[in-house]
């Protein structure tokens, strides 16, 4: 099984298929979903609108609320899983359950939605979801439907 350069652009011309687990890995470490290289996030959630090192344009992405259902999704199966582990050994009081509980999921959700969205914008990108094909979307605009 070969390995795959995650620094190597996955699209040299426009009619090639796009690598989907490249891409995604690259959007879910927070790089470029072509290059690998540059910065997708300029701010914590703010997608730039173009990639710093290879020039993609990122502002077609539309993520929207795929990100927060993963992420409650995902969050949800860990901390009640844990909670139901922790009260069927220990029994704590219900103000330990607060104690646990409440910043665990704020600490998960807030580390695991970045990734999440990035990876979601990879996905979009490596099947030419949304303008990324650049058919679909002429000077930046969203189609009118």
């Amino acid at each position: 099984m070969s390995s795959i350069d995650i620094t190597t652009p996955l699209h040299p011309t426009a009619d090639q298929k796009r690598a989907v687990w490249p891409a995604m890995r690259r959007g879910l470490a927070g790089k470029c979903p072509n290059c690998g290289t540059g910065k997708l996030f300029h701010k914590y959630l703010k997608v730039n609108d173009t990639c710093s090192h290879c020039n993609e344009e990122l502002f077609h992405q539309r993520a929207d609320d795929a990100p927060p259902y993963f992420t409650i999704f995902i969050v949800g199966h860990i901390v009640v899983a844990a909670m139901l582990i922790v009260e069927k050994m220990y029994h704590p009081e219900i103000w330990i359950h607060m104690a646990l509980w409440v910043p665990m999921t704020i600490v998960l959700s807030f580390w695991i939605l970045q990734p999440l969205k990035g990876a979601t914008i990879g996905l979009q990108w490596a099947n030419r979801m949304h303008g990324f094909d650049g058919e679909d979307v002429a000077d930046g605009q969203i189609p009118q439907n």
